[in-house]
């Protein structure tokens, strides 16, 4: 190759294919931070679909408390007595334990109240955002947490 001077250039000429160490350190630069905006979305959304379990669980010992009621004319605060292995109950997918007891005027032949609480076992049992959900006969639905406000959403 001739330089604009009428000598040969000094400059060694590139391999055909292959990549720079410069290249290759863009690339792994840009794949860091996209993984680093990804993940957090990612494990969030994890979350999200494993609070679903306290709901399912919820709902569930929810109308099987409606049915123990017009069999036995009063609800129970034992999970045991809805044909659950074990009182609190474990949750379909083990994250959450779920028990019963009056509401606050204390009688169950007028009313109770589920609780949802994360396991110890569970990835849930950090989560901040929704460390409890609870539901009552009414159907009024309660979370605490930092998120509170979005847990039944």
């Amino acid at each position: 190759m001739m330089n604009g001077c009428g000598g040969k250039s000094r400059l060694p000429k590139r391999p055909d294919g292959g990549f720079t160490l410069i290249e290759i350190i863009i690339v792994v630069i840009i794949v860091g931070i996209l993984a680093m905006v990804a993940l957090p979305a990612y494990q969030d959304s994890v979350r999200k679909g494993q609070r679903s379990d306290a709901k399912v669980g919820l709902l569930a010992a929810a109308g099987r408390m409606e049915q123990f009621i017009l069999d036995r004319g009063t609800y129970t605060d034992d999970m045991t007595d809805l044909g659950y292995a074990t009182d609190p109950m474990v949750s379909e997918e083990q994250h959450y334990d779920i028990s019963a007891e009056a509401c606050e005027d204390g009688d169950l032949t007028t009313c109770f109240v589920l609780t949802a609480t994360p396991r110890s076992t569970s990835p849930l049992a950090d989560d901040a955002g929704c460390t409890a959900f609870t539901l009552a006969n009414t159907g009024a639905r309660e979370a605490k947490g930092t998120h509170k406000d979005e847990c039944w959403n």
